[in-house]
């Protein structure tokens, strides 16, 4: 019996110190838990041609669909404005031929939604527009199994980026 409570007592004391440094280390390192993984990070700066460190993106919810935000941070940086408005454009084309290779490979994994958002297509509609500095995709669809698809898109994608974006359903 004692030998029971001695393992009881150590997995305990295991967990406890699991926990405690887990907290430690949020505490003083926030940014970790903010932080997408590396190997996501990684893999978009390939897949996009621009440094997710000179760029922000942000994922929109809205009632008829959604939007992808990614503009350069500094102002003067013309060349990932301009990357950015190439591979968003890519995008546009690659997504309304429901091809999400892309992103399953930033993820490493098929992004939910994803599936769905192939098979329906022809029912999403994609739209690029410039921004001062970068460019936006708006996706809109009137179909409830698409819609439904591209916030479960969206969700991961602010999930698995971090962006701290709203999950909830917003207007434009």
């Amino acid at each position: 019996m004692s030998n029971i409570l001695s393992y009881r007592e150590s997995k305990t004391s295991e967990e406890f110190m699991s926990l405690t440094f887990f907290a430690l280390t949020l505490l003083f390192f926030p940014q970790a838990a903010s932080k997408p993984d590396a190997g996501v990070e990684m893999r978009g700066d390939h897949a996009m041609g621009f440094s997710h460190e000179a760029t922000t993106h942000h994922f929109r919810l809205y009632q008829f669909g959604g939007a992808i935000e990614v503009s350069a941070n500094d102002s003067n940086d013309a060349n990932s404005r301009d990357q950015i408005r190439m591979h968003l454009s890519h995008i546009v084309t690659m997504f309304s031929q429901g091809d999400f290779n892309v992103p399953m490979f930033i993820h490493d994994k098929t992004p939910p939604g994803a599936s769905t958002m192939s098979k329906l297509r022809d029912q999403i509609h994609y739209q690029l527009e410039d921004t001062p500095q970068g460019a936006r995709i708006a996706i809109a669809t009137k179909n409830k199994e698409a819609l439904a698809a591209i916030h479960d898109f969206l969700r991961f994608q602010i999930s698995d980026h971090k962006t701290g974006d709203s999950v909830e359903i917003s207007k434009p």
